[in-house]
């Protein structure tokens, strides 16, 4: 995705996502992107405030629709009562994710790349699935070459997000290596999301 792309999908939800990458997307323009992007919005229509709050997980963690889907049917049936808190938890705990979150990349995309190119090990193997979901008290380690990377020294010399709790750095010599200390929930989420918008979507499309 072009980074171009990018500011316009932010500017048109509102917000800027961490997962895209470089911030400033909102910076540019206080309007929608487009020729008529000066005129005043519409308002949205339910479905539209739906598929909004939708499109920042997707765009975020840099998701199909259908790999989604396949996210919502597991937590529901991990946590039918509350399964958008499992399901942030699974979000949250997929490997490229967790990647991204320990500041070893500026971006969702770049985080995938890492893992998907054989630069980061989990409990001393080496992963190279993204989806990967990690259990709590699991050792991430972003390998020797890939730590000398351009790229990669200036996202842990400036992470884009602030180390979260559900992870650790155990020891400041080795910021190659972290800890995912427990199973996020949507406080966890770096960005505003109505989690209720997010439900009722899926809900009245059967998933």
């Amino acid at each position: 995705m072009s980074q171009r792309r990018k500011w316009k999908i932010q500017r048109a939800l509102g917000l800027e996502l961490p997962g895209l990458g470089k911030p400033g997307a909102l910076e540019k323009r206080n309007y929608p992107p487009g020729q008529h992007g000066q005129r005043r919005k519409a308002k949205l229509s339910q479905f539209g405030v739906q598929l909004r709050e939708k499109q920042k997980l997707l765009f975020h963690y840099d998701l199909r629709e259908e790999q989604m889907r396949h996210f919502v049917r597991k937590a529901k049936s991990l946590q039918p009562k509350n399964w958008i808190e499992a399901l942030i938890g699974l979000l949250e705990r997929r490997l490229d994710n967790v990647v991204f979150r320990l500041g070893f990349a500026r971006s969702m995309a770049a985080a995938r790349q890492l893992v998907s190119h054989g630069h980061v090990q989990v409990d001393g193997r080496r992963e190279t699935i993204g989806s990967m979901i990690l259990r709590p008290g699991a050792t991430i380690l972003l390998l020797p070459r890939a730590s000398q990377m351009a790229a990669t020294l200036q996202a842990r010399e400036s992470p884009r997000l602030p180390l979260p709790s559900f992870l650790q750095v155990p020891d400041q010599n080795a910021t190659n290596r972290g800890v995912l200390l427990s199973i996020p929930d949507t406080s966890h989420v770096p960005f505003e999301f109505n989690s209720n918008q997010v439900a009722e979507y899926y809900a009245k499309r059967g998933v």
